[in-house]
């Protein structure tokens, strides 16, 4: 069934008119970005089997299209659909970080980052290129790794930087297991690019570590 078919007043589209889109769950607004279902299945059944079938929507919205083609209903338009609504979502957040200083809004930067980072199935190694005011010149993705890490290059960094010519450096990677915190390796490579970036006058204001629905930040522990 397609949501404009459902009884007035009863559909998860109604209910977003009238109630917000804070009141609706997963599933329900899953339902209202795929519209329709299949044969037997309506929307909003659609989007509960999809959710049941990722684990959770974080997932699902990292599956790709070969993976969700898999499941009847699903095909290259609603894909494109999902995949849409996210990156509005993450350029939405970006395009705010460029106008404002970034570490006056802590929350709307690992909004960002968890957009960018947390459904990664391989560990990336990025970073938050800043002017002198601490606004977003540009957020860049520099190492890619395996499940069990990436291999960071200082030299790269610097490089990066002084090609943007920032005046300040975020760095953020994520685990792929979900659990957000630093490993010993973590806090090497930071002590080693704090130390490299701070021989060129740019300063290191945090490295954040991203997992499943939860981030770290060396800064607000007191490890930088």
């Amino acid at each position: 069934m397609a949501i404009c078919d459902w009884p007035r007043g009863e559909g998860p589209r109604d209910k977003l008119l009238q109630r917000g889109a804070a009141a609706l769950s997963d599933a329900e607004l899953l339902a209202v970005l795929l519209r329709t279902g299949r044969a037997g299945c309506s929307a909003l059944d659609l989007a509960m089997a999809l959710l049941h079938r990722a684990g959770d929507l974080a997932t699902l919205l990292a599956m790709d299209a070969n993976a969700l083609a898999d499941e009847p209903g699903v095909g290259p338009g609603k894909y494109a659909m999902l995949q849409a609504a996210m990156e509005l979502a993450r350029r939405s957040v970006e395009q705010h970080l460029k106008q404002a200083d970034v570490m006056s809004s802590p929350r709307r930067t690992r909004q960002f980052l968890q957009h960018h980072l947390a459904a990664r199935e391989r560990e990336i190694f990025s970073c938050l290129f800043l002017d002198s005011q601490h606004r977003l010149l540009r957020c860049e993705d520099l190492f890619f790794g395996t499940l069990d890490g990436a291999a960071v290059y200082p030299r790269e960094v610097a490089v990066r930087a002084l090609q943007y010519r920032a005046a300040a450096v975020i760095f953020a990677h994520n685990h792929p297991s979900g659990i957000a915190e630093p490993s010993a390796a973590d806090r090497r490579i930071t002590e080693r690019l704090q130390a490299g970036l701070g021989l060129l006058d740019i300063r290191v204001l945090d490295h954040i570590i991203i997992g499943r629905g939860q981030a770290y930040s060396f800064a607000e522990s007191g490890l930088l």
